[in-house]
């Protein structure tokens, strides 16, 4: 590696092994899914360390792999605690194209930075992975052999090793299309796991407390990494639904609250979402779910309040916003009030106190609303993210809702159909609201509200007739052709 070879060269022996320790690379191995997601998660939780993203040289980002500068171990492990789109990550020891190629690289490695590893008092395995292929175990064996040249000196241990290394094979993403031979190869000592394992563990089949729009277990957890939630943080949810948002960041350890005006949905009672279930039991609400994964201590509150209306005081401060707005496809969109023309009541008026009726809630003026009252209640660096379902068709940046407050982060698409997605939004605040922001969008067309939101509905489902439309006629003329 010449960035450490340079590190040796200038300087006595001392530096050189402080250098050649803090001039590692890392191999980052990834999940081949919600790849829109990974590099903003990895960039956060960087950022939580202080660290930017440095990748190395001809970086890939729809790779499986990726090779990081400019980190030490603990902040590997401190990305990998948490994160839910890398599977494990290694100190990377060499890499080529051919397995000739690796070996080079490999006996360039300072023998300063393996020599800890390969003690005679040690005990190590090796493990060989291929991202798209599988290979026969006869085949793994024989590229552990051919890796002799490399000096173990501790005992083979395969069930509780000491220290784990990897030998990863890159075939490429196109499984119709796989190489024989890989297209690049790398070797390196494990150091940490990702967290997948929690995709599984708060999987909403096994929740206690579920509605027809709980958001999935992965995504939870990518929302809540990209919102940079931690410890000791205060989390809101304004359209918080079951509370799936608020299991995932409560996992690391944020105190957490939500409103939403759905009254029978914060109460837990009414229809179940469950199949053979008809009802909702007496103790399935969103407390339960905290509960159910030992984290009841964080559950602020929920309220029953309409996202609208201003409740919380001018002082009231957010760590982080993260919500999923209704789209008005399988929640309806609505929000208290009247088409009518109100009646005030007379002024002697003492009666039970009036529970408006609902209206409709237009896309636009909910993310409106949403990024109004993110620059007001978040704290300066608290961050808002949030789901955009958009019309792909007619799709381009600049739909996106800005506010003078807020600095976009990213913008991650998750495809729902041919014609449909929906993009998760990171947003971070910046400054303090001032009077003239709220006239900036007459300046500034960024600024303008997107009101194709508002078609959103029932662009959806034209697109979903379109498509019936389709296969019915293809369905006809298949019979017309006697089924050919």
């Amino acid at each position: 590696m010449r960035f450490l070879a340079g590190c040796i060269l200038h300087g006595n022996s001392n530096m050189a092994i402080h250098c050649s320790r803090t001039c590692l690379q890392y191999l980052i191995h990834l999940a081949h899914d919600n790849v829109d997601f990974r590099l903003p998660e990895i960039r956060s939780l960087l950022s939580l360390r202080g660290k930017s993203f440095d990748p190395c040289e001809n970086f890939k980002e729809k790779s499986p792999f990726w090779r990081l500068n400019g980190l030490s171990e603990e902040d590997v492990n401190s990305i990998m605690a948490r994160t839910v789109c890398a599977k494990s990550a290694f100190e990377l020891w060499g890499h080529g194209r051919t397995h000739s190629e690796l070996r080079t690289s490999l006996l360039k490695y300072p023998t300063e930075n393996m020599s800890p590893f390969l003690q005679k008092d040690s005990t190590y395995k090796i493990n060989v992975y291929t991202f798209n292929k599988t290979l026969e175990f006869e085949d793994r064996i024989k590229k552990i052999d051919a890796m002799e040249y490399l000096s173990f000196e501790g005992r083979v241990n395969l069930k509780n090793p000491k220290h784990i290394f990897c030998l990863l094979e890159d075939y490429g993403t196109d499984p119709n299309n796989i190489p024989d031979e890989p297209l690049y190869i790398y070797f390196g000592r494990w150091i940490a796991d990702g967290q997948r394992e929690l995709i599984r563990s708060h999987s909403v089949k096994n929740r206690h407390f579920i509605g027809n729009t709980s958001m999935d277990a992965g995504l939870s957890f990518i929302m809540a990494n990209h919102a940079r939630v931690k410890a000791h943080d205060l989390v809101y949810d304004p359209f918080v639904g079951t509370g799936s948002l608020l299991v995932a960041c409560s996992h690391f350890g944020a105190y957490v609250c939500g409103t939403d005006i759905d009254y029978n949905t914060i109460h837990g009672i009414g229809k179940a979402s469950r199949k053979n279930q008809k009802w909702r039991g007496p103790d399935e609400n969103i407390r339960a779910n905290l509960r159910q994964y030992g984290s009841e201590k964080l559950y602020v509150d929920v309220l029953v309040s309409d996202a609208s209306k201003p409740i919380w005081r001018d002082g009231m401060l957010f760590d982080a916003i993260i919500t999923d707005p209704p789209y008005g496809i399988r929640e309806s969109t609505r929000r208290t009030g009247s088409q009518k023309d109100s009646v005030k009541p007379p002024e002697d008026y003492v009666g039970d106190s009036h529970v408006p009726v609902s209206m409709a809630y237009h896309l636009s003026d909910i993310f409106t609303d949403l990024l109004n009252f993110s620059a007001h209640h978040l704290v300066i660096g608290g961050r808002l993210v949030y789901w955009l379902p958009i019309y792909r068709p007619e799709y381009c940046e600049e739909m996106v809702p800005l506010n003078a407050c807020l600095r976009l982060v990213s913008n991650c698409e998750q495809t729902l159909s041919s014609h449909t997605s929906r993009r998760l939004i990171t947003m971070e605040k910046i400054k303090e609201p001032e009077e003239t922001d709220a006239l900036a969008h007459l300046s500034d067309p960024h600024f303008s509200p997107y009101q194709g939101h508002n078609a959103f509905r029932e662009k959806y489902f034209s697109g979903i007739s379109k498509r019936t439309l389709t296969g019915k006629e293809e369905t006809n003329k298949m019979a017309a052709n006697g089924g050919e």
